[in-house]
């Protein structure tokens, strides 16, 4: 049951880095046709292309930063239930915010409408919390 649950960690980082070249092939060309890298001002950041670059063009970005925020918190809750020995629930609720942060990243780098941004947020949160409040029962009282 260990490896179970790990794989839905290991799917999410794999979709990280999904999106993480997705942005930059939206990015990269976006940059070139604004003169390319070698204008870009000494120390620059991602965020100094905010307002510079075309909205769609930056919402990949914004998605690769927010997988890089809440997954954190995911992550370490499956190493404690991968510790610990998951229960069926664990893994369930793993996939199921897997599934969830995957449809909402891409739902956030093409449409982007933040009402159901914000829904698909708050569903793979309530996933994360049962998983957070099941880690820590396992660690409260161990099988």
């Amino acid at each position: 049951m260990q490896a179970q649950i790990l794989t839905p960690a290991a799917v999410l980082v794999l979709w990280s880095l999904v999106m993480l070249f997705w942005m930059a092939g939206t990015r990269l060309p976006a940059i070139k046709q604004m003169g390319g890298l070698g204008k870009a001002k000494p120390g620059g950041r991602g965020q100094d292309l905010e307002g510079v670059l075309p909205d769609v063009v930056n919402w990949k970005a914004h998605n690769y930063s927010h997988l890089m925020e809440q997954p954190t918190l995911f992550y370490a809750t499956v190493a404690i239930l991968a510790i610990m020995g998951p229960a069926t629930v664990d893994v369930a609720l793993a996939w199921g915010y897997v599934a969830i942060r995957i449809v909402h990243s891409i739902w956030q780098a093409t449409v982007n409408r933040i009402s159901m941004r914000f829904m698909l947020f708050l569903f793979s949160s309530l996933c994360l919390i049962g998983l957070a409040i099941r880690a820590l029962l396992a660690t409260l009282v161990p099988v």
